[in-house]
């Protein structure tokens, strides 16, 4: 899918947002100025900030489409990351202003006058926000954006929510229990707890965060099924927007490879990964292996087994043995969970214990993917 349409499917389907989100929150304001219903007058107003919201995802996608310049060679797409930002501290802002109000009726409370009609404008309102969500969500994953994706949750959760109004209102007028300020307390922490747990994502998102697995992993399938390739390591991803990565890796090739074959070979492998997985490579680097000594194999095999034995170890590779100038070289890739640099150490004096003849070169890496 190329950036033009992708911008305008997000663009068109935020614009329905806004119409439902519009729409109903002067139905819910009216109905609760009309029965004196804070918990609905809460539900407005949570309409209204998700207007607001699909307002914001329209600016951040066109700013994120702009072309990359010399400024920003790496485009704009993360301007969608902080858009989306906004829109969680818009709903948190939303549910902790509400939790204000809802306490407020608590202490001095109110009675409601509800009427059917407004609980059959309120259910309606359900079926609305349900349809929303699920066409918010549908769309987002289709064009993997992370506002639209928000934004579908925001208005299922919403749809609960409304639900809960209406549940008040029933129970008001069959028992005559007064709910409504304990339902705006419950509909505004979950407001707050939706809006931390956007925020959380989305500062996942700018932070950088471990790719997503599946990827990974298929990505590195794909680097491996060259025939000269052994086996693909330390791939590093990064995003620049959605469907804009960038990354790198390591490859393991006979020692007996040239130059010109090399590069050959990296310029398939950029460009079946960036046609498979829609995944730039900005860099390939190469590890070498020995392919005709039996001695190398033997000391690779007992350095395996002799580093594995460690707790935290998750793997060794890159290795090569040079008989010649006495050199032994590979990397270790170590738990995040142990302390790596001892670890490290550790291995390091035992290999060169083992091997005091040669000089031992460890390289620690960082466990960047599956």
């Amino acid at each position: 899918m190329s950036d033009v349409s992708r911008e305008k499917i997000i663009v068109r389907t935020s614009m329905v947002g806004i119409g439902v989100n519009v729409l109903l929150a002067a139905l819910k304001g009216a109905i609760g100025l009309l029965t004196n219903s804070i918990a609905v007058v809460l539900d407005a107003v949570n309409n209204l900030s998700d207007a607001l919201s699909s307002l914001i995802t329209i600016v951040g996608t066109r700013l994120a489409a702009k072309a990359p310049d010399k400024k920003h060679p790496l485009g704009y797409g993360r301007i969608e990351y902080l858009s989306a930002l906004i829109i969680s501290v818009i709903v948190l802002y939303a549910g902790i202003t509400s939790l204000i109000e809802s306490v407020k009726k608590i202490i001095h409370p109110e009675t409601p006058d509800y009427s059917i009609l407004s609980l059959l404008i309120l259910a309606a309102a359900v079926i609305a926000k349900i349809l929303l969500g699920n066409y918010f969500k549908s769309v987002g994953k289709k064009v993997n954006s992370g506002s639209l994706i928000a934004s579908g949750s925001d208005a299922l959760n919403d749809a609960i929510l409304s639900s809960s109004v209406i549940v008040s209102a029933v129970l008001f007028l069959t028992l005559g229990l007064k709910l409504e300020a304990i339902v705006g307390v419950v509909i505004a922490i979950m407001i707050i707890k939706s809006g931390l747990e956007l925020i959380g994502d989305t500062l996942d998102e700018l932070l950088g965060k471990r790719p997503d697995s599946e990827l990974s992993k298929s990505v590195k399938a794909t680097v491996a099924s060259e025939p000269e390739v052994q086996g693909a390591y330390d791939l590093v991803l990064s995003s620049y927007g959605p469907d804009r990565t960038i990354g790198s890796v390591h490859i393991e090739v006979p020692d007996t490879m040239t130059a010109d074959r090399i590069d050959a070979l990296e310029r398939r492998i950029t460009a079946n990964v960036l046609e498979k997985h829609n995944v730039f490579l900005t860099g390939i680097s190469v590890y070498a292996f020995n392919t005709s000594s039996d001695e190398s194999r033997k000391i690779q095999d007992a350095i395996t087994d002799m580093v594995m034995a460690h707790k935290g170890v998750l793997q060794i590779h890159g290795f090569y043995h040079n008989p010649e100038s006495k050199l032994i070289l590979f990397d270790t890739v170590l738990d995040y969970a142990y302390q790596p640099k001892e670890l490290h150490r550790t291995i390091v004096e035992e290999v060169t214990k083992a091997y005091p003849d040669y000089h031992v070169q460890i390289t620690l890496d960082t466990d960047f993917s599956d």
